[in-house]
């Protein structure tokens, strides 16, 4: 369940004029990505190592503003805002193993590490977050591993019915152990990830796309309209109408409902 709305946060927090000299020294770790989001999931400050990893010009004020969708492919841009959600309620995820993409379109097998940023007063406003890249036999991105291979192909199957059965053999794993790791890695059964990710990457459909919202249930695999807001508010807390026109700002043709 999304945590319940507050306020907007500002565009950016000011970690910087609180402890200076911690941000320039983070400037110096050159093996390790460090970032702050606010609660819409916006970049508002990075090293330099984040810069230099995803491709982009030193001047870190360009780039403020920037989400996980422009830098990487929409099903691990997914995932990592289903994981800044549970942040944003509180949650800790810590050295947890993931694929990260990077500027040349490859992806790497990182450790990462996010903990919510609260203001003076306790509330949280954002998330910070750390990653480095695991090193020697591990950096390598193998074809079959068993989690990437489960996301990607729910990703390339949205529009069908998913079972656990389905998941674990793309993974050329028993529906057991497939479970048992999958819930290992994400701290989540794959029946509730994989609804998330039909919400999450439906999200996007809302905002670029003029389709009916009917079109875009049929096409996350939702049984009709009806199904597709009722988990749309469930997992966004807000039903997916509202959420094209709070989101959608001169996109590719008016919303249409």
């Amino acid at each position: 369940m999304k945590p319940p709305a507050e306020a907007e946060a500002p565009a950016f927090v000011p970690i910087g004029t609180q402890l200076p000299e911690l941000i320039e020294l983070f400037n110096y770790v050159e093996d390790m990505q460090v970032w702050v989001k606010d609660r819409q999931g916006r970049f508002v400050w990075g090293n330099t190592s984040w810069l230099l990893t995803y491709g982009l010009s030193r001047n870190l004020s360009d780039h403020i503003g920037l989400t996980d969708f422009d830098l990487f492919v929409e099903v691990l841009a997914s995932q990592y805002r289903i994981d800044d959600d549970k942040v944003l309620g509180g949650e800790r995820i810590i050295a947890r193993v993931e694929l990260v993409g990077r500027f040349d379109h490859a992806a790497r097998w990182y450790a990462t590490t996010k903990i919510p940023l609260r203001n003076a007063a306790g509330r949280i406003v954002g998330t910070v977050g750390m990653t480095r890249q695991l090193q020697g036999e591990h950096a390598a991105v193998p074809g079959n591993s068993p989690v990437s291979a489960a996301i990607l192909y729910a990703s390339e199957h949205l529009d069908e019915s998913l079972s656990n059965h389905d998941l674990a053999r793309a993974c050329g794993l028993s529906v057991r152990v497939f479970e048992r790791l999958f819930q290992t890695t994400y701290n989540t059964t794959p029946h509730l990830y994989v609804r998330q990710l039909r919400v999450r990457m439906s999200s996007r459909a809302l905002v670029f796309t003029s389709k009916t919202l009917a079109e875009i249930a049929a096409q996350f695999g939702f049984t009709d309209q009806s199904h597709f807001t009722k988990e749309f508010r469930r997992f966004m807390d807000t039903t997916p109408r509202v959420y094209r026109e709070q989101h959608q700002r001169g996109g590719p043709g008016s919303p249409m409902a």
